[in-house]
C-alpha cells in the first residue's frame, strides 16, 4: 500500500505530495491539468523504463519518492527514491541503500498494478490467464501444477539421458577402439586416487635419503656428541651458578641457558627419531621411481592432472560399456521415458480437470460483476487448449486464456484484442473485484477506467470501485462525479497559467470538494449544481 508519494520535476508537476488512505482515492481535475505526469511517477517506483524527456524542463534531475507498507514487508515501512537526470542517468534506492530497477520492480513494482486504458495490462497479458484462474482456485490447483511441474521435470531428464544414451551408440563404433585403449592404458597403471600426490611427497625424501641421514646425524652429533654444543653450556651453566654465589644476577643467565639445553636436547632427540625413521633402500626407490613414470606418462597423455586422467577413463569406460552393452542401455532409456510420461500425461489430466472445473465458476463470478457494470448480456468465458506436448512448460499442459462474449449471439474473442477501451476498463474492474484477495496486488490505480461511461453505468462503475477498495488499496484519476463521491480521500488536480506552467495537487474537503463535484456534474457551481454536488455527496456517506 502506498502510505505516501512525494513528487518532484516530473513533467509540469514540480512538487507535489499525496497521502493516499487504504480505501478509495481519486483525482480529479480540469484535461489537460497534467494528472498524467502522477502516474508517469507512480510508474517509475513501479520499476518501468525511465525517460529523461519526464524530466521538468529546466530542472536538472526528477525524483520521486514512496513510502509503503506491504505485505509481509518492514511494519515500519520501505522507503523508496527513483532519480532521474535530464542526461538521462537514474538512482533507484530502497531503504536508503542503492538497489537497481529489477529491485525495484520485483518489490514495490509487483504490488502495483496500473490499469489504463493504454497500458500494457497484466490482465492483457495471456501469460498472466493461467496464474489468475489458480490463484483463485486456491490450494488445489496450485498442489496439481506443483505436481505437474515435477513430472515435467523428470520427463525431461529422462529425455536428456536418451540423447546421451544414443549419442554414445552412434559414436561408440567409432571410438570404442580408441577408447579401450585408453582404459586399458590406464588400468594397466591402476592408479588409485590420491596416490600421485602421496608420491609427489614421499619420492624425494627416498631419492636424499642418504643426504637426510647424514643432515641429521651430523646435525644431532654437533648438538649432544663429544665436545658438542651440549657440553659447552653445560660448563657455562656451572661457571655462571658459581659466580651467582657473588652476584645473584648471574643466576637468571645460568637459568635461560638451562632452558636452551633443554630445548637443545629435546631436539637433538627428535633428530635421532628422525634418523631412525629414514630408510636408504635402492630397490624401494627404483620401484618409486618407476610408479612415478607411469603416473607421469598418463598425465602427459589424459592430463595435464590425475583428476583428468580419471575422468578421461571414465568417459571412455562410458564408450565402450555402450558399444558392449547400448542395446540394454538404449531400451532402459527408452522404459523410463515411457514411464515418465505417463506419469506426467496422468498429472497433466489431473490439472486440466481442476482449473476446467473451476475456470467457469470464475467466469460466472466476473460475469455477474460485468452485469453490475451494466455491460448487459456480455459474458467472460475461460478458454483451455491443450497444447502439443512440445511445447508444455511447467505452468501447464494447456494455453488457458480469457475471452470476451460481447453479446449472447456474438462469438467469444480474445480479452486482448478487445477493441474498446471502455470494455477493457470494466471487464479488467470486474475481474479484479472477482479476485479479490486471491490477486497478490496491493494497490490498483485507474487512469480513465471511466472512458465513455455515464448515467447508469457511471452509478455503477463507482460503486463496484468502492466494493473494490474493500480488499485494495484504490487510486482512480476519473471525470465522473459518481465516482469522486465515493472516495474516502479527494485530490484535485489544476495547472497555472505561468510561463512554464505547473501542476498543483492538493487535498480537498468541505465546500470545496462540493464545487469540484459541482464542476464535474455541470461546468459551474451554481446553487443547483451545488445541491446536487451536496446531495450526491450525502448519499454516498461522503463528507462534504
Amino acid at each position: 500500500m502506498i502510505d505516501e508519494l512525494h513528487v518532484s520535476d516530473v513533467a509540469l508537476i514540480h512538487d507535489a505530495t499525496i497521502n493516499p488512505g487504504p480505501g478509495l482515492t481519486v483525482l480529479t481535475g480540469e484535461t489537460g491539468t497534467g494528472k498524467s505526469a502522477l502516474l508517469s511517477a507512480i510508474k517509475l517506483l513501479m520499476g518501468e523504463r525511465a525517460d529523461a524527456s519526464s524530466v521538468r524542463e529546466g530542472a536538472p534531475a526528477l525524483c520521486v519518492e514512496g513510502r509503503f507498507y506491504l505485505r509481509n514487508g518492514d511494519p515500519d515501512g520501505t522507503v523508496v527514491q527513483r532519480r532521474v537526470s535530464s542526461d538521462g542517468r537514474g538512482r533507484v534506492s530502497i531503504d536508503g541503500h542503492i538497489s537497481s530497477v529489477r529491485e525495484l520492480a520485483e518489490g514495490v513494482g509487483s504490488s502495483i498494478d496500473l490499469c489504463g486504458q493504454h497500458e500494457h495490462q497484466k490482465l492483457l497479458q495471456v501469460a498472466s490467464h493461467v496464474q489468475l484462474v489458480d490463484s483463485w482456485l486456491g490450494q488445489t490447483a496450485l498442489d496439481a501444477r506443483k505436481e505437474f511441474a515435477a513430472a515435467l521435470k523428470e520427463c525431461k531428464a529422462a529425455e536428456r539421458e536418451l540423447r546421451r544414451v544414443r549419442e554414445m551408440r552412434r559414436s561408440a563404433s567409432e571410438e570404442l577402439d580408441e577408447a579401450a585403449f585408453i582404459v586399458r592404458r590406464i588400468d594397466e597403471v591402476n592408479p588409485k586416487q590420491g596416490e600421485y600426490e602421496e608420491m609427489e611427497e614421499t619420492l624425494p625424501r627416498a631419492e636424499h635419503a642418504e643426504a637426510l641421514l647424514r643432515a641429521a646425524e651430523g646435525s644431532r652429533e654437533a648438538l649432544v656428541g663429544d665436545e658438542g654444543v651440549t657440553d659447552e653450556l653445560q660448563s657455562a651453566i656451572a661457571s655462571l651458578r658459581e659466580a651467582a654465589r657473588f652476584d645473584s644476577s648471574l643466576g637468571n643467565y645460568a637459568e635461560s641457558l638451562e632452558s636452551a639445553l633443554i630445548d637443545i636436547e629435546d631436539v637433538a632427540s627428535e633428530l635421532r627419531d628422525y634418523r631412525d625413521s629414514v630408510e636408504f633402500d635402492p630397490e624401494q626407490l627404483e620401484a618409486l621411481q618407476a610408479r612415478m613414470a607411469q603416473f607421469q606418462g598418463l598425465m602427459r597423455a589424459y592430463g595435464p592432472g590425475m583428476d583428468d586422467v580419471f575422468r578421461r577413463r571414465e568417459e571412455a569406460a562410458a564408450v565402450v560399456d555402450a558399444a558392449q552393452n547400448g542395446d540394454e542401455l538404449l531400451r532402459k532409456a527408452k522404459k523410463e521415458l515411457r514411464r515418465a510420461e505417463s506419469v506426467l500425461a496422468g498429472k497433466a489430466d489431473a490439472l486440466d480437470a481442476v482449473r476446467n472445473e473451476g475456470a467457469p465458476r470464475l467466469a460466472q463470478a466476473v460475469t455477474e460483476q460485468m452485469r453490475f457494470l451494466e455491460m448487459g448480456t456480455a459474458r467472460l468465458e475461460v478458454a483451455s487448449e491443450r497444447l502439443p506436448r512440445e511445447q508444455w512448460t511447467s505452468v501447464g499442459p494447456s494455453k488457458v486464456e480469457l475471452m470476451y462474449r460481447p453479446g449472447a449471439g456474438l462469438s467469444a474473442r480474445p480479452l486482448r484484442k478487445i477493441a474498446s477501451g471502455g470494455e477493457v476498463s470494466r471487464v479488467m474492474l470486474a475481474c479484479k473485484v472477482v479476485l479479490g484477495e486471491a490477486d497478490a496486488t496491493e494497490t490498483l490505480v485507474f487512469d480513465e477506467v471511466d472512458a465513455g461511461v455515464g448515467g447508469a453505468t457511471a452509478v455503477a462503475l463507482a460503486r463496484v470501485l468502492a466494493s473494490l477498495a474493500k480488499t485494495h488499496q484504490v487510486i482512480v484519476v476519473t471525470h465522473l462525479a459518481q465516482v469522486a463521491v465515493m472516495a474516502a480521500d479527494h485530490y484535485v488536480v489544476s495547472k497555472s497559467d505561468a510561463a512554464v506552467p505547473e501542476t498543483h495537487i492538493r487535498p480537498i474537503a468541505g465546500e470545496e470538494r462540493v464545487r469540484e463535484i459541482a464542476r464535474m456534474l455541470s461546468g459551474d457551481d451554481s446553487e443547483a449544481s451545488l445541491a446536487h454536488a451536496r446531495g450526491m455527496l450525502e448519499e454516498a456517506g461522503g463528507q462534504p
